[in-house]
């Protein structure tokens, strides 16, 4: 019989994550099991958590019998299993047969089998399909809430657990997002899953993606849901994962639904995109009672503005449409947040479609792109070619710069303007065009860089070095290139060989690399605790053709060589890559340089560890200007006479000159590094956020974090005298 002191034992064991002393188990799950005693839950859990995460150390029949233990059924300590087993007694014994159910989902998709008893315990309960949703969802929208248990022991190696799922209630989850795919399709549950499907994915020092398992279970269930709010959410996560097992998973779903369709896989992600009630482009009228709402977006965010029954705009809901309208409240705050994720989705999507060689009918360019409610909102702030004549949207028509509407036939073809291949006079056209309409682009196309071929690279004839010899984050590296479309493999400073990040152009016949290598001191800090590099040594960009075999190189060694077995193929010469290919493929490398570079970290001035990079970190952080760097400075130029601190700024060569009170100081328009003068003495100043671009007026175009941070820190230190942050003023 378990005494007083076992019980108390079973507690203590009960704090930690995994027992791997099994020896301490077994006794006290034994003498209880005896005497008859419940288990505490928090016991069970360890037992259950220790047999599925060390079970090399778990006997068979020891396995057996805790596989055999129901009671709790799922495991405590979690906010979502804490709230599902203090409501359990009070629902009764289907609602504890449903979760047990849901517990039993070890597989990557749900057997038919496992359908029916599910749908047979929906049919046992006392309760409309809308409270049984209503319930799971209540649940499910705990997940990502903190451990509600004490804290678990971090071990010195691995991850910390309570950053983690518990591995035993995993399963529970991926089969309540099972259960949730049966029951009639509602918006809560497609915005719940696409909620968990993100949140499941976000990393964990030391383990990477918090639960892929958790994450391909709710795209399942959104693939197993009718109707377009779930095909749209679908849509909106494969434009935001860049997880490569579950954005396979999406293309799977995305794949399967537009083949069901008869359309192309292009055209099913244009054609779920919602309207989340907006009833004209960018715009909706909602009356509640005797007030109105106003859904609109504005400055590329979702915004709602109301009318009291006077007609007097408020900054809040009136009282009585939260007292009478609750419902509808509701649902205009979440299409808010709805229109906000989605608006990031497609732009990211409009701005890959550079490569994608798409062209449109004008029928149906006006359909999903120009008039769409939402994607409107974004199409009307980008240029585009009609019919063969340039275009972009101003005092509701679609113009060219000098004012001529342009209208087509439905059959005429439409397709995205590039400035690549465009003439220079062109180009600056528009952008005054842009200047002198207001118009802020979702994205850099006007003033988009444009990477012409080089002497050098002329003369190196196959390969670019112009983004060679830097020194990146490897895991910020890792993360841009999945968002930019490039296929890369995270470098582990093991005995393996990697290839080059790489791109597939399909509709082009050809393949992009970019050779990095592992910078390499297996005795110093470039490791990480689980064996991967930190930083990367940047070197070529070739183009092969699509399908070529791929060159590897040992981890660390840069040595690309063909497989052994394999039949070289040559890179094509950059002479014969078309000029759009080849400028937006620098740009992304220029991008993975300009964001991963640690020449850009004002926490590095000393070079990092030992030093080791402090001439690199100088080259770059006050060097020679980038295209995407000389793009930023072209626009300051015309951007600074326009603030209000104006006349304490210059711009001289490399840099933005910003006179304060105590000093001048010369920020540079590349790494947004600061030197002040007259001894270029470095300043270090961290941004806590992306910058106040606000405060510079009207720019023309959204996403230069850098632009950003450069303006904030010229308005800040053009004021000095006023600065109190003492990590600042004790450099001054």
């Amino acid at each position: 019989m378990a005494t007083t002191d076992d019980q108390a034992r079973m507690e203590e064991l009960g704090r930690l994550h995994v027992c791997y002393n099994t020896h301490k188990l077994w006794p006290l799950l034994k003498a209880a099991l005896a005497a008859g005693q419940p288990l505490p839950g928090t016991f069970v859990g360890v037992l259950r958590r220790t047999a599925m995460v060390a079970a090399w150390q778990v006997e068979k029949d020891w396995a057996k019998t805790v596989a055999g233990l129901t009671e709790p059924v799922v495991n405590p300590g979690e906010a979502w299993t804490d709230r599902a087993l203090a409501e359990l007694p009070a629902l009764g014994d289907t609602w504890r047969r449903l979760l047990a159910h849901a517990a039993t989902a070890r597989t990557a998709r749900p057997a038919a089998k496992w359908d029916k008893t599910a749908r047979a315990l929906f049919d046992e309960l006392d309760e409309a399909p809308d409270a049984v949703r209503r319930r799971l969802l209540s649940w499910l929208e705990l997940a990502g809430r903190p451990r509600t248990g004490p804290p678990l022991p971090v071990l010195e190696y691995g991850s910390d657990p309570n950053e983690e799922f518990d591995p035993y209630n995993v399963d529970a989850l991926r089969g309540i997002t099972w259960l949730l795919a049966l029951l009639p399709p509602h918006p809560d549950t497609v915005r719940a899953l696409g909620t968990l499907v993100t949140f499941s994915l976000r990393k964990v020092p030391g383990l990477g993606p918090r639960s892929p398992k958790i994450a391909n279970a709710a795209v399942l269930a959104l693939s197993r849901i009718d109707g377009d709010p779930a095909l749209a959410e679908l849509a909106r996560l494969s434009a935001r994962i860049t997880y490569k097992g579950t954005l396979k998973q999406l293309d799977t779903a995305l794949t399967a639904r537009a083949e069901a369709m008869g359309l192309g896989r292009d055209e099913i992600e244009e054609l779920a995109v919602p309207s989340y009630g907006l009833t004209e482009v960018g715009r909706s009228v909602h009356t509640l009672g005797d007030c109105t709402a106003e859904l609109a977006v504005r400055s590329g965010k979702a915004v709602l503005a109301w009318r009291n029954a006077a007609g007097k705009a408020v900054k809040s809901p009136p009282a009585g449409v939260r007292r009478d309208h609750g419902d509808e409240l509701k649902k205009l705050k979440a299409a808010v947040k709805d229109i906000d994720g989605m608006l990031g989705a497609q732009s990211e999507r409009l701005d890959r479609l550079f490569l994608a060689r798409r062209r449109w009918t004008y029928a149906a360019w006006r359909e999903r792109y120009a008039d769409h409610p939402l994607v409107g909102t974004l199409a009307r702030r980008l240029l585009w070619i009609v019919d063969g004549r340039a275009c972009g949207f101003a005092d509701g028509a679609w113009r060219t710069p000098a004012g001529d509407a342009v209208t087509a036939g439905p059959d005429a073809p439409v397709e995205l303007w590039h400035p690549a291949v465009r003439e220079p006079a062109e180009v600056l056209a528009w952008r005054e065009w842009l200047e002198q309409h207001g118009v802020t682009q979702p994205f850099k196309q006007a003033h988009r860089e444009v990477y012409l071929l080089t002497d050098a690279e002329r003369a190196t004839r196959v390969y670019s070095n112009r983004f060679a010899a830097h020194v990146l984050r490897q895991h910020q590296f890792h993360s841009l290139a999945a968002v930019r479309g490039w296929n890369n493999k995270l470098r582990l400073c093991v005995d393996d060989s990697y290839p080059p990040a790489t791109r597939e152009l399909p509709e082009w016949g050809l393949r992009a690399e970019f050779r990095v290598d592992g910078v390499e001191d297996r005795t110093g800090p470039d490791i990480t605790a689980s064996g991967s590099y930190l930083w990367l040594s940047t070197d070529q960009v070739r183009f092969y053709p699509v399908g070529a075999p791929l060159h590897t190189a040992h981890a660390g060694s840069g040595d690309y060589r063909p497989g052994w077995n394999e039949t070289p193929v040559e890179p094509i010469p950059l002479a014969e890559i078309p000029p759009l290919v080849l400028s937006e493929v620098l740009r992304d490398v220029d991008l993975f340089v300009g964001v991963a570079s640690v020449g850009n970290d004002p926490t590095w001035q000393d070079g990092g560890p030992e030093g080791r990079f402090r001439d690199y970190w100088t080259s770059y952080g006050f060097g020679e200007l980038s295209q995407s760097a000389r793009t930023r400075a072209e626009l300051l130029e015309r951007i600074v006479p326009r603030l209000a601190i104006a006349d304490r700024c210059r711009i001289e060569g490399r840099f933005l000159l910003v006179r304060g009170e105590l000093h001048t100081y010369k920020i540079h328009m590349g790494s947004g590094n600061i030197l002040i003068s007259p001894h270029d003495r470095y300043l270090c100043i961290v941004p806590k956020a992306a910058g106040a671009a606000a405060d510079a007026g009207y720019l023309p175009f959204e996403g230069d974090r850098t632009l950003s941070t450069i303006l904030s820190k010229a308005m800040m230190l053009a004021r000095d005298e006023e600065i109190t942050d003492r990590t600042i003023t004790s450099q001054l």
